[in-house]
């Protein structure tokens, strides 16, 4: 079955939370292998082992801190190519709101599409007012309910995409499985 990496840089220990949040979530489809490795400890195999990848990093100066770049610019180099078509999205913390958190999520989808990867956002509310179109954000740690779920609703999408173009397990579809999803609140 699929294979979802949970690769993260994190400088005082909020990244590596939100990082055990998002397996957590990946880990609620049946059938899917979920790793969670810091950046200072992966490997090239670790990605390429991987079906699925949610990116992970504290916002430093609006971007990703220098070891995430290492990884991608040194590291990762040599896979250029051959980690195309797998399935990407992105997570990062930040000081407080408004602290470019967003950003971070916008960088660190730009590298994996540099590698060919497909990213994605999610479209679902976990709460009023609160989304993960680019990917889930927190201010610290995730602590209240909705910071948590917005983890483990970007884990559980990423496996659900895993389970669905790379296993063909249709029923897993994020649209026709059944699950609860939480749409725009119109009103």
């Amino acid at each position: 079955m699929g294979n979802v990496l949970v690769l993260y840089a994190s400088a005082t220990g909020n990244t590596a939370k939100m990082a055990e949040q998002v397996a957590a979530g990946a880990r609620r489809i049946d059938g899917i292998e979920v790793r969670v490795r810091d950046v200072s400890a992966a490997t090239l195999e670790d990605v390429q082992w991987c079906d699925g990848l949610a990116l992970g990093a504290p916002t430093n100066m609006g971007t990703v801190p220098w070891e995430m770049k290492k990884f991608w610019d040194v590291t990762m180099q040599s896979a250029w190519a051959d980690i195309d078509g797998r399935i990407g999205c992105a997570f990062a913390t930040q000081g407080g709101w408004g602290g470019g958190a967003e950003l971070t999520c916008q960088t660190l989808n730009t590298i994996m599409m540099n590698f060919g990867f497909l990213v994605f956002g999610v479209t679902d509310y976990v709460a009023q007012g609160f989304t993960l179109h680019y990917g889930a954000t927190v201010a610290g740690e995730p602590r209240a309910d909705r910071e948590v779920e917005a983890c483990q609703r970007l884990g559980q999408r990423l496996a659900e995409w895993v389970a669905v173009y790379r296993d063909g397990r249709q029923d897993q579809h994020p649209l026709t499985s059944g699950r609860t999803r939480f749409p725009w609140p119109r009103d």
